[in-house]
């Protein structure tokens, strides 16, 4: 298994957090900013199920854009040979 050298930004870090706090955030928003913010100062790298939704997210208009950001900061952080 390859070490994950990409991290999630501050910036993310912090929506990610602002996200996890909204009592009106939708499910798969709290998801992936959950994993983003776990993958802040870490070396875990996104896992195949998640790099599916966050695909998914990213390729449909119904999203918000902020879950759209914390998509796309996932899926950055994906598995590169997946």
């Amino acid at each position: 298994m390859t070490t994950n050298t990409k991290q999630s930004s501050s910036t993310v870090a912090k929506l990610a957090s602002e996200t996890l706090r909204n009592p009106n955030a939708s499910a798969i928003a709290k998801s992936f900013a959950a994993s983003a913010l776990s993958q802040t100062s870490s070396t875990k790298e996104t896992g195949k199920a998640m790099e599916t939704k966050a695909s998914q997210v990213l390729q449909s208009e119904k999203y918000s854009e902020t879950t759209k950001t914390l998509a796309a900061s996932v899926l950055s952080q994906s598995n590169k040979q997946r």
